[in-house]
């Protein structure tokens, strides 16, 4: 048809599920290995080839950056944002953090309800049920999420500021309220452990203390 260098090509991938990273299973969580997933741009008229966007893009700023390039403008009720510009070279204002929101499914009881704030270099995530303790993660330096910076008091500061930016996005975003959601499918929750199977790991020693509880909640 004669249009092939004027065409924008996106191919994506989806977010499969986790095969023991972090000890998981599931594909709803925020780390890194799960978030992920791989996307190439072709459209020789806007895009110079070799091109790589370093800002932090979303699933959600797809469809504003095919609306740019159709001429469309983005439509106020859409959360992303057109990426095109960064793309085609330019230097444009883009967000500083990217909010990631999920709540507990029944169908899916092994990933609980958590917020993570994703940064150029830092992530924070904060947990509500299964787990106990938060985390916090320099991803430049430790891309593999295994170093948990959430105690380490050179960082404390930036957690507390990281920590307020989430609870202020998730209030102007209205997602304070946690919703119940309903049941859907197969009933996986009734399923019972294996009694033969792995056992369970140790407590992690970093978690272990000798104070009395008292002294430590003083």
């Amino acid at each position: 048809m004669g249009i092939y260098d004027e065409t924008l090509i996106i191919y994506m991938g989806d977010n499969g599920y986790l095969f023991g990273e972090h000890g998981l299973i599931d594909k709803r969580v925020a780390y890194e290995t799960s978030s992920r997933v791989p996307m190439l741009m072709q459209c020789p008229d806007l895009i110079e080839g070799g091109t790589v966007v370093e800002e932090v893009v979303a699933n959600i700023d797809i469809a504003p950056t095919v609306m740019e390039a159709m001429g469309l403008k983005t439509p106020a009720h859409m959360d992303g944002r057109s990426f095109l510009p960064l793309a085609s070279g330019e230097e444009i204002p883009w967000r500083d953090w990217f909010l990631y929101v999920y709540y507990w499914e029944p169908n899916y009881p092994m990933t609980p309800t958590h917020f993570s704030l994703r940064g150029d270099r830092y992530k924070f995530t904060t947990y509500y049920g299964l787990y106990d303790t938060d985390e916090l993660f320099d991803i430049e330096a430790d891309p593999m999420e295994q170093n948990n910076l959430i105690h380490d008091p050179a960082y404390a500061e930036l957690h507390l500021e990281m920590e307020a930016t989430l609870y202020e996005m998730m209030d102007e975003l209205g997602g304070m309220d946690i919703p119940m959601n309903p049941r859907k499918g197969a009933r996986r929750v009734e399923r019972l452990r294996n009694k033969g199977g792995t056992e369970a790991a140790d407590f992690p020693e970093a978690f272990i203390v000798d104070e009395p509880l008292r002294e430590i909640l003083k």
